[in-house]
C-alpha cells in the first residue's frame, strides 16, 4: 500500500510540474501561438492594380506600417480593410483587385510585425496602427467604410468604436480572442495567461455604425457562435449571414463581395 501511494504521489508531481511548463511556455510564446507571422509583401507588379499605390503610414511611437491605397470611383466608399492573421495583406490582392473593378477604393495594411510593417505585434501595436489607419485614410475626403476579416474584426471594430464610418462589415469575427483560445485550450486558465485579449464584445456595444456579420458554420478556426454573439450585441446590426458548410477561408468563395457590397450601398444610402 505504500509503494502504491508513493507511486501515485509520483506520478501526481510529475503531472504538476508538466503542467506548470506548459503554463510557462504557453505564457512566453503566446505570441507564437497566436499570430502567423510569416511570407513576404508581393510588389503591387505582381497584381493587376494598376493605379494602386504603396504607402508608408505613420503610426504610434515613430513606427511606420505599409499598405496598398487605391482612391473610389466617384459616389463609391473607400473600404478600409484589416487584414487576417495569416502571412501578409498583400496576399489577399484579388480582394482589392475586386474592389476596384466595381469602383470601390481601399486601403489594406500590415500591422506591425507582419511582413511589410517593421515594429513588434502586440494588442496595443494592433488598435494603434488600425487607428493610424483610419485617421490617414479619412484625411482623404472620401466616405468610409470598414472590413475585418478573423483577426481584423478586433481592429475594426475597435476603431468603429472611437470613428465615424459608414459601415462596419466583421467576417468570420470572435467576440474575444481569451474566448477563441478557451474553445481551444480548456484546459489551460487562459485568461489569465494572454496579454492580447481584442475584447471585441465589449467594444462593439459602443458602434453606432450599421453592421453585417458573415461566418460559416463548418468554421473550426473561429467558431459560427462567436460571430452569432457579436451581431447580437451589435446596437445597429443590419444583417447576419450564416452560411452552411463554409470553413474560416470560404466565406469569399460563397459570394461574401457580392452580400458586401449589397450591404455598403444601404449603409451609403443611409448616411446620406
Amino acid at each position: 500500500m505504500k509503494q502504491f501511494k508513493r507511486i501515485a504521489l509520483g506520478i501526481g508531481i510529475v503531472a504538476v510540474v508538466a503542467y506548470g511548463l506548459v503554463l510557462g511556455a504557453m505564457y512566453v510564446f503566446q505570441r507564437d501561438f497566436q499570430y502567423d507571422r510569416g511570407g513576404r509583401l508581393f510588389a503591387l507588379s505582381e497584381t493587376t492594380l494598376a493605379q494602386a499605390e504603396q504607402v508608408r503610414i505613420p503610426s504610434a511611437g515613430g513606427s511606420v506600417v505599409t499598405g496598398w491605397y487605391q482612391t473610389p470611383a466617384q459616389g463609391k466608399p473607400l473600404i478600409v480593410y484589416f487584414r487576417g492573421n495569416a502571412q501578409s495583406f498583400s496576399r489577399e490582392h484579388e480582394r482589392y483587385e475586386a474592389f476596384v473593378a466595381d469602383g470601390y477604393g481601399f486601403l489594406a495594411f500590415d500591422y506591425r510585425g507582419f511582413p511589410g510593417s517593421p515594429g513588434e505585434v502586440t494588442e496595443a501595436n494592433i488598435l494603434a496602427d488600425g487607428l493610424a489607419a483610419f485617421d490617414w485614410a479619412a484625411a482623404k475626403g472620401f466616405p468610409i467604410v470598414l472590413w475585418g476579416r478573423s483577426l481584423g474584426s478586433g481592429p475594426a471594430t475597435y476603431v468603429a468604436s472611437l470613428r465615424d464610418a459608414d459601415a462596419l462589415l466583421l467576417e468570420t469575427p470572435f467576440d474575444s480572442a481569451v474566448s477563441v483560445a478557451a474553445d481551444r485550450y480548456w484546459f489551460l486558465p487562459v485568461g489569465w495567461l494572454m496579454a492580447d485579449q481584442f475584447p471585441v464584445d465589449q467594444w462593439i456595444k459602443e458602434v453606432s455604425e450599421p453592421v453585417l456579420v458573415a461566418h460559416g458554420t463548418a468554421d473550426r478556426t473561429i467558431g459560427v457562435s462567436h460571430g452569432e454573439r457579436v451581431y447580437a450585441l451589435a446596437p445597429n446590426p443590419d444583417e447576419l449571414w450564416i452560411e452552411p458548410g463554409a470553413g474560416h477561408s470560404d466565406m469569399w468563395a460563397r459570394g461574401l463581395w457580392e452580400r458586401a457590397k449589397g450591404f455598403f450601398a444601404r449603409a451609403e444610402a443611409g448616411a446620406r
